[in-house]
Formats: C-alpha cells, sequence, structure tokens
C-alpha cells in the first residue's frame, strides 16, 4: 500500500509500506481522504515543528477519513463498510490533565503523524490505517467523506471559540485567514457571534473568509482600510505570528478575551505585554480538541459552504505537488490528498 512518508527536511516521498492488519480492539479502516495541515508542510519543510524533531521517518497526516475494512478481535464499534472520520487523539487517561478533563492538553497523548514522542507516532497518510477502534466516528447522514475530512481542523476552531467564552451577539476579530482562521470564522457564526472581521495580508485568504461567513475583511497592512474595527469583544489569533497577537491585543476592548491559537515560533516572541495588565485582557491558549470532534462532524453535516474551503483534490501519488500547492496560501486554502476508492 501507498504512504506519505517524510524522511527528512524537504524529503517527502511517496513509499509502498507493509500491509496492515488490525489486532485487539482495533480497526482497520481504508483511508480515502486527508487534509494537508500546517503542521505536515513545517515537517517537509523544517524537519520539524517547534520543538519536535525528526529522529526516523514518519509517515504523515491526522487529518483523514475512510471506510472501515475490517475489526480486529474483541473490537465494538463501526463495522465494515461504514465511512468515518478518525480522531487523530489517543490521550492517556490518567495523568493530572485527563483526570482534570483536559484531554487535549494530556502530557503523554499519541497524536496521529506526530515527532512529539520516540518512537514517532505513524500518521494517517496510508492507504489502510489501523487505529483503536475508540477514535472512529461514523459519519452523519448526508455527509459526504471529502468534506468530513475538514472535522480535525475545525475541531481546533471550535475548541478556540469556546475557550472564548459566550460568543452571542459578539463582536470577534480573527487574524489570519488560513484554513485555521477561516473555520474560526464559521465556527463563531455558529456559536452566536454577531460580526466577524477577520485579517490577513492576501486578498485570496480573505475570499475564503468571506466564504464561509466573515462580515468584514481587512488586508492586514493597510493601516488606512476602512474595515479596521476601533475594538473587538473578542479576539482569535490565528496566524501564528507575534504580529497578529499584538494586534489582537491592541484591538480587543478593556476586559476582553484574546485566543492564541496560531502556534508562534519556539522562543520569545514579542507583543504587547502592557495591554494585558493595563486593560485587563484575557489572554488564553488553545490547543487542539477533544469532543469537538463530534460536534464538527455534526456541524460539517448542516451544509455546503465548507466546501468552498477545499481548493484541490490531488492523488496521493503527486504529494508533494499537493504540498506546494498547500503550501502557497495565494492559490489554496485546504488541499485533500486523494487515496482512491476502496
Amino acid at each position: 500500500m501507498l504512504g506519505c512518508v517524510i524522511h527528512g527536511q524537504g524529503d517527502l516521498r511517496v513509499d509502498t509500506l507493509p500491509a496492515s492488519s488490525p489486532g485487539r480492539g482495533q480497526a482497520l479502516v481504508a483511508v480515502r481522504y486527508g487534509g494537508v495541515c500546517g503542521s505536515d508542510l513545517h515537517y517537509w519543510r523544517h524537519g520539524g515543528v517547534g520543538d519536535f524533531r525528526l529522529r526516523e521517518p514518519m509517515v504523515l497526516g491526522h487529518e483523514v477519513v475512510g471506510t472501515v475494512v475490517a475489526l480486529g478481535d474483541g473490537a465494538s464499534g463501526p463495522g465494515p463498510g461504514t465511512p468515518v472520520a478518525v480522531h487523530p487523539a489517543t490521550p492517556c487517561g490518567i495523568c493530572p490533565e485527563c483526570a482534570d478533563g483536559r484531554r487535549n492538553v494530556c502530557r503523554d497523548t499519541r497524536y496521529l503523524g506526530s515527532a512529539a514522542r520516540f518512537p514517532h507516532v505513524q500518521g494517517g497518510f496510508a492507504a489502510r490505517l489501523v487505529v483503536p477502534v475508540e477514535q472512529l466516528r461514523p459519519l452523519p447522514a448526508g455527509l459526504e467523506p471529502r468534506r468530513a475530512a475538514l472535522a480535525e481542523p475545525l475541531s481546533v476552531a471550535l475548541h478556540a471559540v469556546r475557550r472564548a467564552g459566550d460568543l452571542t451577539g459578539r463582536h470577534v476579530l480573527v487574524t489570519g485567514a488560513g484554513p485555521i482562521g477561516c473555520l474560526v470564522v464559521a465556527a463563531a457564526k455558529a456559536a452566536g457571534a454577531a460580526r466577524v472581521t477577520v485579517t490577513d495580508l492576501l486578498p485570496t485568504a480573505l475570499g475564503y473568509a468571506r466564504a464561509v461567513g466573515a462580515d468584514t475583511v481587512v488586508r492586514a497592512d493597510d493601516p488606512d482600510d476602512a474595515g479596521w474595527p476601533a475594538e473587538a469583544d473578542v479576539a482569535v489569533e490565528a496566524s501564528g505570528v507575534a504580529a497578529g497577537l499584538d494586534t489582537c491585543l491592541r484591538l480587543v476592548r478593556r476586559g476582553g478575551v484574546v485566543v492564541q491559537l496560531g502556534m508562534l515560533p519556539p522562543g520569545p516572541s514579542p507583543f504587547a505585554g502592557n495591554l494585558v495588565v493595563s486593560r485587563e485582557i484575557e489572554l488564553r491558549g488553545a490547543f487542539r480538541f477533544d469532543a469537538e470532534f463530534d460536534d464538527a462532524l455534526g456541524l460539517l453535516a448542516t451544509g455546503p459552504a465548507f466546501d468552498s474551503l477545499i481548493s484541490a483534490v490531488v492523488p496521493v501519488t503527486e504529494a508533494e505537488s499537493a504540498f506546494a500547492l498547500a503550501a502557497d496560501r495565494g492559490r489554496s486554502c485546504k488541499v485533500l490528498l486523494d487515496f482512491g476508492e476502496l
């Protein structure tokens, strides 16, 4: 079977992988689509994500959907032939964070396609994937696998929105209109936000934000753009750059909430920390998700607006061109790898 494997910085290959079979409590899934994530791009371009560096070849991918092929002994879950999305995390269940109901920050979790531990956790960009049956989620009626491939990044957005608190009737600022930022727009609207303003440097990215419900879009490099808000009730930083965080702190109202969602570069990041004090701004982090995965599938089933974020579907045999397209934000939003029919 074919798999998309990163061997080192800039060394992405489509390899032939050994066949897999499910063990006790596991399921074998025929993967149909896999979404190329920013972390996949980091492994390809830089050989790591933050402090997580590649130490061995690793199958990439954690945004995958497919069809159940077989169940292992003792596995009770969706049967063969069931279309499913795969929750990529396996929290330990015993650490203090898990005990406190914050499984998304489990200190010993396993996450598909991650070099955070060694041996690395192999990912889902393979024609066949074996996972614990508890990680499978049957697709809601009417939800096509292509759109369902957005479940993982939408879960990230939903978690960030929940970290922000009640958004009913609020004005939300989102800095960064990449795939996650655009999904934050959709999540904020679903949570009752009255107005969402999005900033980015690229007109193409801002167009995607409009397609999923942004009320106002602003060129981040144009200080004279009339769309800049005087202030927002809540700001979600989704660009992963310090300048975006600084913008959020300067434009959120006194006593407002800023959620840092984008992964900032390793090391110190300069921002207007004095404003956190003088304006009593609440600065909150948002990392991955947990139960939001099920909510994401339900939200995706409500309508086709999300389809506009899928820029291209590329055969896995052309993985490197798919990664190059996904890395070009002027030409794409979300790019999917296609592993073919069952």
